[in-house]
């Protein structure tokens, strides 16, 4: 089996190959296996237009079991009507067959282009000898063959002790553009070798995702085929960890910090982006009016102008508070750009210029108080380029 840089949990082996789904030249064909059945968790998009694959997947995770997962770029097999759900299927056939495990546990999905054939004739005949290279490719290189538009594979892994065995959760996922929740647009795949319970698995990625990929937004676009995978499948050899178990909190904590990684990934990684922009509102009446506001701000074109152009225009993020819907009173709103307060009790504080020079960072805080109440929330967003609307006007070219 080929080392891989990252963290792998026991277990789980990788094959990438090249089925020129979209064009030739790279791995656009990924299969993450386990060497035995898993307890399977998860979560998809709220699109009401979903993608075969997510079809496909969103019943068979009510078996709560899983083994295997075949991923491909290029082509999203979505608005493809019986053919897709056929190709879909035909996906985990060819895969499950090769492997020797039942179809139901195996899962696919699929991210690219929407509204094209899946090219069949390309993707099946690699299927067998994707299965056959199993254990020939890293978990890093599994990342990179997910890729659409993303600039770099994504790759997180936490390591903890519970009940004197080292317990392994890793995670790797695609997105740059059309994020949005709920859920963001991405593929992200949790895997560890933790022997956990159903239950406290789905719970553990319900939290996780609440804080991550469901607080970050790029271009306020949610895609077809959102789709969070975890497999556990206990070779850790761990205590069977349950919701009640103490083991739970610190299982719960690794798998958040590792969906909080991927989702900052996945920002950073903005399509053109050229700033990562942290926007936290506190002391709002409460929790979900602080998302809300957070979101109007995050998601607002002319605030992410303003921050591409190291302009400190405070207006257009009190502007955004403003039609959220949220409760506000203008004058108790303070605004702070990284570290300057440009706005106090809602009137302007005269430091445009100082906040201006601390936007040409690649970071940026923005942070609203609201003096209402005890609410706070933490959206991740970035600015926007012409790099952009480059990107998405050739993407099928």
């Amino acid at each position: 089996m080929k080392k891989s840089l990252s963290k792998t949990p026991k277990g789980f082996l990788f094959s990438t190959i090249e089925a020129a789904i979209k064009k030739p030249g790279r791995k656009d064909l990924a299969l993450i296996c386990s060497e035995r059945e898993a307890v399977a968790s998860g979560m998809f998009t709220t699109n009401k237009i979903k993608a075969a694959p997510v079809k496909l997947d969103m019943k068979r995770i009510r078996t709560g079991r899983g083994q295997a997962i075949i991923v491909n770029s290029g082509n999203a097999n979505a608005c493809s009507g019986e053919q897709g759900m056929k190709d879909a299927a035909e996906m985990a056939a060819l895969a499950a067959g090769a492997l020797k495990v039942r179809d139901s546990r195996v899962y696919v999905c699929s991210t690219g282009v929407i509204g094209a054939p899946m090219p069949m004739e390309r993707i099946g005949p690699k299927i067998p000898e994707l299965v056959h290279n199993l254990g020939k490719s890293t978990i890093d290189e599994a990342a990179a063959a997910i890729m659409t538009t993303d600039t770099f594979p994504k790759v997180v892994s936490k390591s903890m002790r519970i009940g004197g065995k080292t317990v392994t959760i890793s995670g790797i996922c695609k997105g740059a553009g059309m994020i949005c929740p709920n859920m963001a647009t991405m593929l992200c795949f949790v895997l560890t070798d933790a022997d956990i319970e159903r239950k406290a698995l789905d719970s553990a990625l319900k939290s996780a995702v609440r804080r991550s990929f469901n607080r970050i937004t790029i271009d306020g676009d949610m895609s077809t085929n959102d789709t969070v995978l975890a497999l556990a499948n206990g070779m850790a050899g761990n205590e069977l960890i349950k919701e009640k178990s103490p083991a739970f909190a610190a299982f719960t904590a690794a798998f958040s910090a590792v969906a909080y990684g991927l989702s900052r990934m996945i920002v950073e990684d903005g399509e053109g982006a050229t700033k990562f922009v942290e926007v936290v509102v506190k002391n709002a009446k409460t929790d979900s009016e602080a998302e809300k506001g957070a979101f109007a701000i995050a998601n607002s074109m002319l605030v992410k102008t303003a921050l591409y152009g190291n302009d400190a225009n405070w207006g257009r993020l009190i502007a955004a508070l403003g039609y959220s819907g949220i409760t506000l009173k203008e004058e108790k709103v303070d605004i702070l750009l990284n570290g300057i307060k440009i706005a106090n009790k809602g009137l302007a504080t005269g430091r445009d210029k100082e906040a201006n020079e601390k936007l040409r960072s690649k970071e940026i805080k923005i942070v609203i108080d609201l003096g209402l109440g005890k609410g706070a929330a933490k959206v991740l967003t970035c600015d926007l380029t012409e790099g952009y609307i480059k990107i998405n006007a050739e993407y099928r070219t």
